[in-house]
């Protein structure tokens, strides 16, 4: 039988929490040349739901038991979304038998009214975390998540990390070929794991710096394995090493060797859960020694890499 999955939506949602996975279950079920997923829209009375940005979306009225259930999330149709007494008693009803519920983005607001996150790490837009928490002190916000996995409960940050999380779900059903797979025929750059931070270095970077930082962060992800002294920085991106060194500092907020070691522990990160050997990747994200390696991971995340892969190369 095909497994039973549910997106809520309501007027106000952001299209992407909805569209995003519905289409990465729907991969699915392409891949797998048979319904895997029986995948339906879902809303308070059913009919035509208007999403923030106009498309309107046919959804069926929320009813029956589903084996997986996801809130969208949304900023102009939350607040109602959260004090509708059908939504929340169909949740409380349904959420317990699932065997898995959650939420994309600002949903975690819809399952949280409902109090269905009560003791519970859950992950939410950056925007919203501090107003996640106060509103609701019986949870616990993971602010840097991309998406949380909390005993049954999934809950994801903002808009395309729906994606992310929703790839993970696959992959749990269908397996880790299945979720690449789909990956791939969504041209998506890299599947990005759970414990990766919504705040990643290089698009932080990107969004502040003006040209040619912006290009320059893109060659230097490009070329970790080599040397990324202030020298070769600022040759690289036509200044002297004092000037570069200030107007750097000043675009990205950090000195130029904090932020490349930013670069190099994150993409550590990626490779450690692919289950690579530390010497290997010391050599790929130019850290010269597993060694090295080590002594900047602890430093950084309080933990050594070996334990971290230990953690996360199943995912």
């Amino acid at each position: 039988m095909a497994h039973k999955l549910v997106i809520l939506a309501y007027d106000g949602c952001q299209l992407l929490d909805v569209s995003g996975p519905a289409a990465v279950f729907g991969a699915a079920n392409e891949a797998a040349g048979k319904p895997v997923y029986d995948l339906q829209i879902v809303s308070a009375d059913g009919g035509l739901v208007t999403a923030n940005c106009g498309v309107a979306l046919q959804s069926k009225k929320i009813g029956g038991q589903p084996d997986t259930v996801l809130v969208a999330g949304g900023s102009r149709g939350l607040k109602a979304a959260m004090a509708h007494e059908g939504v929340r008693a169909w949740l409380q009803r349904v959420a317990p038998r699932t065997r898995r519920y959650g939420s994309v983005c600002t949903g975690a607001f819809v399952l949280a009214s409902a109090g269905l996150l009560d003791g519970k790490r859950v992950a939410t837009h950056w925007a919203s975390c501090a107003r996640l928490a106060e509103k609701f002190p019986a949870l616990s916000v993971d602010a840097e998540a991309l998406y949380v996995v909390d005993g049954k409960v999934w809950t994801s940050a903002g808009v395309t990390t729906g994606i992310d999380m929703a790839l993970a779900l696959v992959e749990a059903d269908l397996g880790a070929a299945a979720a690449n797979l789909i990956a791939r025929h969504f041209v998506l750059y890299a599947r990005r794991p759970g414990y990766q931070s919504q705040f990643s270095p290089m698009l932080q970077a990107q969004a502040a710096a003006d040209a040619p930082f912006a290009s320059l962060i893109d060659w230097m992800q490009d070329h970790l394995d080599r040397e990324l002294d202030v020298p070769t920085l600022a040759r690289h991106a036509g200044y002297s090493e004092r000037s570069f060194y200030r107007k750097f500092t000043e675009a990205t907020g950090k000195t130029p060797a904090h932020f490349v070691e930013d670069l190099r522990l994150d993409a550590a990160r990626t490779l450690l859960s692919k289950g690579m050997a530390l010497k290997t990747i010391a050599g790929r994200v130019g850290l010269k020694s597993s060694a090295r390696l080590g002594q900047a991971f602890e430093r950084r995340f309080g933990m050594a890499p070996s334990l971290f892969r230990q953690m996360h190369a199943a995912a």
